[in-house]
């Protein structure tokens, strides 16, 4: 029997929600596997209707297929789509005002990009920017963790963060660093209103120095009980829907 090649892990969505979410979210996927077994399982078919609907190939698979699957909560779902194509710094600076763009320093957990992704995409974010070197890319489960924000979200690699937020500052957009300690502004009397970055530190180190000293400002949230700190997509959840709130309060010009 002809073994069917099974495409880089980078390029897919898997679960069954996690498809149902993209596929309700735009995305487009060249082809998705599922397991013959669940065809009548009601979510499943509404993916089958959606991905037919789309143009989409679909391929009804045994269980043996999912066995050489690299991930375990494929649920017997896995869509593929074409290469993740990152977006330009000048395709950012170059959106309406006022822009909001989220930096990422550094951050490693796949999780986090994914979660960040959603709700950048949700509070209309202009793009998110992440480092090429030391930091999660866009791989299968920042895709899957985003639910499908990462197909309409533009997300650029820089290869020097410190550099990136200086670009910015010369186009005219403040940068305020996520970070507590003296010297901060509580996150809600920070001014949002116009174009902004926010600065989000990698999990457990924060932001390094370098990238600390570019920052126009600090702004931290915070903290009452005895953790220090907040998750990294928490903190850039808080910070995202402050800009919004603030944006939606201020007077027509």
């Amino acid at each position: 029997m002809e073994r069917r090649a099974v495409a880089p892990v980078s390029d897919v969505v898997y679960g069954i929600h996690a498809v149902d979410e993209a596929l309700s979210g735009g995305e487009h996927f060249r082809r998705i596997h599922v397991g013959k077994q669940r065809t009548r399982e009601p979510l499943v078919r509404k993916i089958l209707d959606a991905a037919r609907s789309s143009g989409c190939a679909v391929r009804l698979e045994e269980a043996a297929f999912f066995e050489r699957f690299p991930f375990k909560a494929h649920q017997q779902v896995v869509a593929y789509s074409d290469p993740f194509e990152y977006a330009r710094l000048d395709d950012l600076l170059a959106a309406p005002a006022p822009r909001l763009i989220v930096v990422l320093d550094h951050l490693t957990d796949p999780h986090n990009l994914g979660a960040i992704a959603r709700t950048a995409e949700g509070a209309g974010a202009t793009g998110i920017v992440i480092p090429e070197r030391r930091s999660v890319g866009v791989n299968a489960t920042v895709r899957k963790a985003s639910a499908g924000a990462v197909a309409h979200l533009p997300i650029v690699q820089v290869t020097n963060v410190s550099q990136a937020l200086r670009t910015m500052k010369e186009a005219g957009i403040w940068v305020a660093g996520a970070a507590g300690g003296t010297g901060a502004l509580t996150y809600t009397r920070a001014d949002f209103s116009g174009d902004i970055c926010l600065v989000i530190g990698a999990e457990g180190a924060g932001l390094a120095d370098l990238v600390r000293k570019q920052c126009d400002y600090l702004v931290s949230i915070p903290m009452l009980g005895k953790t220090a700190s907040l998750n990294a997509s928490v903190a850039a959840g808080i910070l995202l829907y402050e800009v919004l709130r603030q944006r939606n309060q201020a007077p027509a010009t």
